[in-house]
């Protein structure tokens, strides 16, 4: 029986109008032409089919070599070339990236454009162009995102708001001018459980992260309400407590601080090399839901809120995926196990 109960109003950062995302090449989304060109389906504004031609350079892409295509990368970088067909073919590409999370239920569309290049200057005109397209057609905010501030600079700056209030993805202990730029551009924001010097070890570490940071927030006068925290979240594959690091976080944030902030989190990280990374995202944010998140940083068009909330808990499925997150099945065996056995159905 599901006992979840939904956050009065769970705010979704769609995440998937990133540099970094991918599509398999042998998956139902990528298209082999006569001429063994690959591409990737779309629909554009009419709903006609349309597809993002490949690249000749992309088959040299350590990505692709690995069966993985970098699709926004790719629709990204024809927006900044000199050619007006492929910059039209790289806008509506994004367009239908952003339509697909809106109609799926999207509060802010996050972009990020950091892998286009190394060159800080091409990341700059690279968030410029994502920016100006994406409010041409979106009725929610954009989450402008990066590890770089003079990228999230770019992104404020080239935002005009007509959607409403933007989002500042993120700030942290490392970068506190990230502060006054929401100040600057009214931006709600997100801060993160980062420390100074790195990543933290467990849920002590983040929360005292977070406190020392929401000091900051409050010597700024910034109101509660406009903070979203990221307990961050990292892949349970990698170490069997990373789930419960971000629980036991979210649980003592939540207490800290009450109802007024929000918490969210990249939570699709969880998953990262595991199989049937859809389930394991949707167990895992029934379980930060539990633990008192009210939004999250996902793709809502893979994992959808009212789904998750009517999960059968008592399905083996779910037990095996929530064992694995609890750190409960150290190396993931008994999961690996059931998906190869074709239990995880």
């Amino acid at each position: 029986m599901n006992l979840i109960n939904r956050p009065p109003r769970f705010i979704i950062v769609g995440e998937n109008i990133h540099t970094t995302r991918v599509v398999q090449r042998q998956g139902s989304r990528v298209a082999v032409l006569a001429d063994g060109t690959e591409a990737v389906r779309f629909r554009d504004a009419a709903g006609k089919a349309r597809l993002l031609v490949l690249p000749p350079q992309v088959r040299t892409t350590q990505a692709y070599q690995q069966g993985q295509i970098k699709h926004v990368m790719i629709a990204v970088q024809k927006g900044l070339s000199s050619d007006s067909a492929e910059q039209l073919e790289g806008a509506e590409y994004v367009c239908d990236q952003a339509r697909r999370q809106i109609a799926a239920g999207a509060h802010f569309l996050d972009l990020n454009a950091d892998e286009i290049s190394p060159r800080l200057e091409v990341q700059k005109a690279a968030m410029r162009w994502l920016v100006e397209v994406v409010q041409e057609v979106s009725p929610i905010p954009v989450s402008v995102d990066s590890s770089n501030s003079e990228i999230i600079a770019t992104g404020l700056q080239t935002y005009d708001r007509r959607a409403g209030r933007p989002l500042l993805n993120s700030a942290a202990l490392e970068r506190l001018e990230t502060l006054d730029m929401a100040k600057e551009y009214d931006a709600e924001l997100i801060v993160t459980a980062s420390g100074r010097e790195g990543m933290p070890s467990d849920a002590d570490e983040r929360v005292a992260n977070v406190e020392e940071l929401m000091r900051h927030v409050a010597a700024r006068g910034i109101p509660a309400p406009d903070v979203h925290v990221d307990a961050l979240v990292f892949p349970i594959s990698v170490d069997p407590r990373y789930g419960c690091h971000y629980l036991d976080a979210v649980r003592a944030i939540r207490q800290a601080y009450g109802p007024e902030i929000r918490i969210t989190g990249g939570l699709s990280n969880v998953s990262f090399g595991l199989p049937n990374r859809k389930l394991v995202n949707s167990v895992f944010i029934a379980l930060a839901i539990e633990a008192g998140i009210d939004g999250a940083i996902t793709d809502p068009v893979q994992n959808k809120l009212d789904e998750i909330l009517a999960l059968d808990r008592s399905s083996e499925p779910y037990q095996l995926a929530r064992a694995m997150l609890l750190g409960e099945d150290e190396y993931c065996v008994n999961y690996l196990q059931a998906w190869r056995a074709g239990r995880l159905t």
